[in-house]
């Protein structure tokens, strides 16, 4: 059976490809903004537009902003059968990222997201992924071949509506040690920025 998460993304015509600019958006400003290099004219825009609503995994329209806004709480359960809640982890700066077996540019990610883990647990870091597949074995699968180090759990239309309205992948959030959400990140993304503003989390307590 298709999900809603998974009939929405086709209408929306979204497709785990190519890397394409990512919608940014960080810090106090709910504006998101795109990452280019050097200038670019009319018809490139248009160009790059058209590409990435044919190829690239992109995030659309949120329903409600959360930047600076307390992240929605949820309790769901991992793979190991363990409870993960969200709100256990105040204290902590927390990585959430929406991801999917499908999603090319989600499993390039995956892999740095278990090194920062290693690197920075010890310094208040916690990952946690939620998968928007449908079938939780395969899930499994890729979890097993990654040795993924951060609890992992299934999510939904409902979570991902929760969170904006996540309708393309991946999308990743990072929450600051109160609980409130200070980044948000889209489509594919430049990690050494994301790994810098984390690092810039990390340090404030």
């Amino acid at each position: 059976m298709t999900s809603s998460f998974h009939r929405e993304a086709k209408r929306r015509l979204v497709h785990p490809a190519a890397p394409c600019p990512a919608v940014i958006r960080h810090g106090n400003s709910n504006r998101p903004s795109l990452r280019s290099k050097g200038r670019w004219t009319s018809l490139a825009k248009a160009f790059l537009l058209v590409a990435c609503l044919e190829s690239c995994t992109f995030a659309f329209g949120a329903s409600r902003p959360l930047l600076n806004h307390s992240a929605p709480q949820f309790s769901l359960t991992d793979l190991n059968h363990q409870r993960l809640d969200l709100k256990a982890y105040r204290g902590k700066v927390v990585l959430l990222n929406f991801w999917a077996t499908w999603c090319s540019p989600c499993q390039l990610e995956i892999p740095r997201f278990v090194d920062w883990q290693k690197e920075y647990g010890a310094s208040g870091l916690q990952v946690v992924g939620i998968s928007m597949d449908d079938d939780p074995s395969l899930v499994r699968k890729l979890d097993q071949r990654l040795r993924l180090n951060y609890p992992v759990a299934m999510g939904d239309a409902q979570l991902g509506e929760n969170y904006g309205g996540i309708y393309g992948l991946p999308v990743t959030f990072l929450i600051d040690r109160d609980g409130k959400i200070r980044a948000e990140y889209q489509g594919v993304t430049d990690l050494g920025m994301v790994e810098a503003t984390l690092r810039g989390m990390l340090k404030t307590r």
